[in-house]
């Protein structure tokens, strides 16, 4: 029977050599994983052969696992990702070795970018590297703030809790995102069907009317006047009116891409009515989740604010955060710049105040985080309710002004018809 020899990790990562016996190189690595230990070389022993005939084996490649990728665009979805953490938290806490649970999620998988890396993964850890390590080659699956996370499990040998509370901090972002969502949609399909019925009577409607109009010699009001000027640039600047839409989406985009750009956006952003405190809550409320999660987690504070900067989403957080950050470096608190900007209630930066003196800074970020997603939860209900009155005034003055403009001459038109 072929004596292997192998070099292996045990589950505290402990690197280990040893040989075994086995009828095949398939089978010694079965063999080796029976025994709690992930393979990171294998070899078949040479066999002395009197004569030159070449002996020696190849050693076993890594990564031949003969699989074939599927062409992917784009990120894989948030969705996905907090399904795949949980599923990893559970397959961990159950006590599975971390190659045997990525090997099973990925069978799992469908085709596209995620059962891609997990594919290269379990290459990468077969080959001998970290799990934070070969997640940390997969930007467009795994953050920064996630691998950062695994990082701090790996070396404080607590990688299942850190993966339950990476799991818990997914699905509570993706809940706060998914009722903003659904609580949009609303509004946004009636402005939409509001918008083309408009466009609809402008380009197709008010054209026959001017006709009419204009047969007969009608003096008209200023109001028709308007009108029909409106239906006329509508119909002969069509393209103007579809691509405004786009052509501001793509302004902003350009905007995002400078600094002072970016700052701009966002400030405007904050200054609108209800919408901007729902920005400004939304995002410390991610922001807070975020740094207490890390913190908790044991990723050294610097590195911790580093990654809520990056990930905040919005360029005046970004420039209180790299405040905060420069506070921390210089041995000063998180709570003296965060008041100083004064982008967040004196709540936030007193409960951050107090989190800091007693050593409790983590389980105060979670409770704003919790307190500012029911905040949210209610503004966001708030608004809705008021949109649902404006959109009513607003198109009901928009439809009132097309009958008025149109039946003031039509009235005219009438009585001097019927000689009255």
């Amino acid at each position: 029977m072929p004596t292997f020899t192998y070099e292996a990790m045990d589950q505290t990562g402990k690197e280990v050599k040893a040989t075994i016996d086995a009828a095949t190189q398939q089978e010694a690595q079965q063999l080796i994983r029976q025994k709690g230990f992930f393979v990171t070389k294998i070899s078949e022993q040479a066999k002395a052969k009197t004569g030159g005939g070449g002996g020696k084996k190849k050693s076993a490649k890594k990564g031949s696992r003969g699989r074939k990728k599927s062409f992917t665009i784009g990120k894989i979805s948030t969705k996905h990702l907090c399904l795949f953490t949980r599923q990893l938290s559970t397959l961990q806490d159950a006590g599975l070795p971390i190659l045997r649970s990525l090997k099973i999620l990925e069978g799992q998988c469908k085709p596209g970018v995620l059962k891609n890396s997990l594919g290269d993964v379990v290459e990468d850890i077969e080959s001998g590297s970290t799990l934070s390590e070969a997640f940390g080659k997969h930007p467009k699956a795994f953050d920064r703030l996630y691998c950062n996370m695994i990082k701090a499990g790996e070396a404080g040998g607590a990688l299942e809790v850190i993966l339950q509370r990476l799991a818990d901090f997914k699905e509570k972002a993706q809940t706060l995102k998914r009722r903003i969502k659904s609580a949009m949609v609303y509004p946004v399909v009636v402005i939409t069907v509001a918008t083309g019925i408009v466009g609809f009577i402008l380009y197709f409607i008010i054209p026959k009317f001017q006709a009419i109009f204009e047969d007969f010699k009608v003096d008209l009001p200023g109001m028709t006047i308007f009108l029909i000027k409106a239906s006329k640039f509508v119909v002969k600047y069509y393209w103007v009116c579809l691509l405004t839409p786009f052509m501001l989406w793509i302004l902003i985009k350009l905007m995002y891409r400078s600094k002072l750009g970016a700052y701009i956006c966002d400030r405007l952003l904050l200054m609108i009515p209800v919408m901007g405190a729902i920005v400004e809550k939304s995002t410390v409320a991610r922001t807070t989740r975020t740094l207490g999660t890390l913190v908790s987690s044991g990723v050294p504070i610097l590195e911790s604010l580093n990654i809520v900067r990056d990930t905040a989403g919005n360029a005046v957080f970004e420039r209180a955060f790299t405040r905060v950050y420069d506070s921390i470096r210089e041995g000063e608190t998180i709570a003296q710049p965060l008041r100083e900007s004064r982008i967040v209630d004196d709540i936030v930066v007193n409960m951050i105040d107090v989190g800091e003196e007693t050593g409790e800074l983590d389980t105060m970020l979670n409770k704003i985080a919790d307190n500012y997603d029911e905040e949210v939860e209610m503004l966001v209900e708030s608004l809705v309710s008021l949109l649902e009155p404006i959109m009513i005034v607003v198109l009901g003055s928009i439809i009132g002004f097309i009958v008025i403009a149109l039946f003031l001459p039509l009235i005219k038109l009438i009585t001097s018809l019927t000689g009255g």
